[in-house]
């Protein structure tokens, strides 16, 4: 079920002050991740999959899968592969509306249709992790999405 986009953006804006406010003087990087996951795929119903996936820092230029909610996640994703390493390498946010027309696709569950992807940078600008939220519905991302993901994520990481 897709939301305007006033209803969208008011229900972003809702989880926002919610997780910053659950994690209002919480250092813990594994903490926050997983509260971000719980709070937004609480908040839409298209959300799918939620999750973090973690720049090792034993393996340069490779993700490895950090807290997420829903069916498995690929374990280790190469920076510019798929669409989680294409914005771990660009550092740019994707927003793919039918992931199986995405060159290099990586399909860890077939159940996924389109896909969104933030870069995860802290204080230092520094790439930590990207976001990363699939639907089963083709489309299911756009710029309110795009907006208020980035958002959520600069607040809840850079600071």
């Amino acid at each position: 079920m897709f939301l305007c986009a006033q209803e969208k953006a008011a229900a972003y804006e809702n989880a926002a002050k919610e997780i910053a406010a659950v994690l209002e003087g919480e250092p813990n990087l594994i903490a926050r991740m997983a509260t971000v996951n719980t709070l937004l795929a609480g908040a839409f119903e298209s959300y799918f999959w939620t999750g973090f996936y973690m720049v090792d820092p034993d393996k340069k230029g490779e993700l490895v899968v950090g807290p997420y909610q829903g069916s498995l996640g690929c374990m280790r994703i190469a920076f510019g592969r798929g669409v989680c390493g294409t914005a771990a390498a660009t550092r740019q946010t994707q927003v793919v509306d039918d992931v199986h027309a995405f060159p290099g696709h990586i399909p860890c569950d077939a159940a996924s249709n389109s896909e969104i992807v933030v870069p995860v940078m802290n204080g230092a600008g520094e790439l930590i992790a990207v976001f990363d939220v699939d639907s089963t519905e083709f489309a299911a991302f756009d710029a309110t999405d795009k907006e208020w993901l980035e958002r959520i994520i600069k607040e809840t990481f850079a600071n």
